[in-house]
């Protein structure tokens, strides 16, 4: 049997003030039932932690080697407890996030400083890396929450989607299409074209889009960032397709970003979690400032 923290309480109280009517006030409880709580003690400790010979209780030799040693453990306790209570009051805590670079970049950083402003004792660790990253994140636990489009195997993890997506053409302000009001992708195939990697999810996505439209792509260069690709389309060396979420960035570029249609592509894009364990305060109240 283990000694509670309710009789090691008990027990310095009353070595503190050598009075169980002091003890029993103090604690809020009756004297009969401090008396049992220091009896149930010393019965545990395998001895008498106070002397009764006298009308003052006071303490043993034992007692007294054993009343550092309580206090010790009781503050212990009380820090413990109030690090775990911060912890489920976002007073203190640590936020874990792996996202794609383009919601990274483009829509993450008002929804961190909406957090920050929120629970500024929480802090942030954010991985913006390719989606087949964060899904390895999410699964090896190195971010517990993932931000990324729906993959197509969940192996393990849930996705809680909150935006959908549409792809948007990206052109020079002075190219010849640049003047209507959207286009198709087979307008895209009839021009040079920068794509995302092979093996990447936009990458296939976009190499749909054109088989559907029945027209082969002009593939001018691949490239790594959505950011790269921007970039290279306002060198002129053609055209390309993004994501919607995107827009703010490619128009900071100084480029045209127009609706594409036939076909019309659109991807969910949500947060990853585990399917089992727990989610940290931090996760939580992160998670419901992506729903809002």
């Amino acid at each position: 049997m283990s000694a509670t923290v309710k009789q090691l309480r008990a027990f310095v109280a009353v070595a503190h003030s050598r009075n169980l009517a002091e003890a029993s006030a103090q604690m809020h409880i009756s004297q009969p039932a401090l008396s049992v709580a220091i009896r149930n003690l010393e019965t545990i400790a395998g001895g008498p932690l106070f002397s009764r010979d006298s009308r003052q209780l006071t303490l043993t030799p034992e007692g007294r080697e054993f009343l550092g040693r309580a206090e010790q453990l009781l503050r212990s306790w009380d820090q413990s407890l109030e690090a775990i209570q911060q912890r489920f009051h976002l007073q203190r805590g640590q936020l874990t996030l792996a996202a794609i670079p383009a919601f990274a970049l483009n829509q993450l950083p008002a929804l961190l400083a909406n957090f920050h402003q929120a629970y500024p004792a929480i802090d942030i660790v954010l991985e913006d890396i390719v989606m087949e990253r964060v899904i390895q994140a999410v699964q090896e636990q190195r971010a517990e929450v993932g931000i990324s489009f729906r993959p197509d195997q969940l192996e393990g993890l849930d996705f809680l989607p909150f935006a959908r997506d549409r792809f948007i053409a990206v052109l020079p302000m002075d190219h010849a299409l640049a003047g209507r009001p959207s286009l198709r992708w087979s307008h895209l195939a009839a021009e040079p074209f920068i794509c995302m990697n092979r093996g990447s999810a936009v990458r296939r996505w976009t190499d749909q889009a054109f088989s559907q439209c029945g027209r082969p792509v002009r593939r001018l260069c691949e490239a790594n960032q959505l950011s790269t690709i921007g970039r290279l389309v306002k060198a002129g060396l053609g055209l390309s397709a993004v994501p919607s979420m995107c827009e703010n960035q490619m128009t900071e570029y100084g480029l045209k970003c127009l609706p594409l249609s036939a076909p019309v592509v659109a991807q969910e894009v949500g947060a990853l979690i585990k399917s089992h364990g727990a989610l940290s305060a931090p996760a939580k109240a992160f998670l419901a400032l992506l729903s809002d």
